[in-house]
């Protein structure tokens, strides 16, 4: 079942890269006493995701922080190294949390899994954003087929 609108976010651990390696984060504790907005997308260096998902959150970080948002993370099923790489690439800085679910744990628990073998990707994670706030989700919005629409950065900064 996907989660929704006053669901906890559920326990799991992600990963992002560090000075030293991949460094392990608690949803728990990421979320725990904070506002968050949350996206989801199907994987590091698509099309859509590197040249509108991300860019769009990535412009608008200022305006969501003027509206209370404490973080902005970024989760896709790839593993650490991939995030941190794509987030240097995409130029995040400490805009954007790039956080790594290589092995589809949480986006699994939150049902928001896809399974995209047929094309080669294997379980990846729907394209979505929420905003969660002090680990419980305020509103999340899912996108149906391949675009971006209900997700995009402009859409969730109104919803707040």
């Amino acid at each position: 079942m996907t989660i929704k609108a006053g669901d906890r976010i559920p326990g799991a651990t992600l990963y992002r890269m560090g000075a030293n390696g991949p460094e392990p984060v608690e949803t728990g504790d990421y979320f725990k006493g904070r506002k968050v907005v949350v996206f989801g997308l199907p994987g590091a260096y698509t099309p859509t995701c590197s040249a509108q998902h991300v860019p769009g959150y990535l412009k608008h970080a200022d305006d969501f922080a003027a509206k209370g948002v404490d973080a902005i993370a970024c989760v896709s099923v790839n593993d650490a190294f991939v995030m941190g790489a794509w987030g240097m690439d995409q130029d995040v800085g400490d805009k954007i949390d790039m956080l790594g679910d290589g092995s589809a744990d949480f986006s699994r628990a939150a049902g928001l899994d896809q399974d995209l073998s047929g094309r080669g990707f294997g379980i990846r994670s729907k394209r979505y954003a929420m905003i969660v706030d002090d680990g419980v989700v305020q509103k999340i919005a899912v996108e149906e087929g391949g675009g971006l629409d209900v997700s995009a950065a402009e859409k969730i900064l109104k919803a707040i």
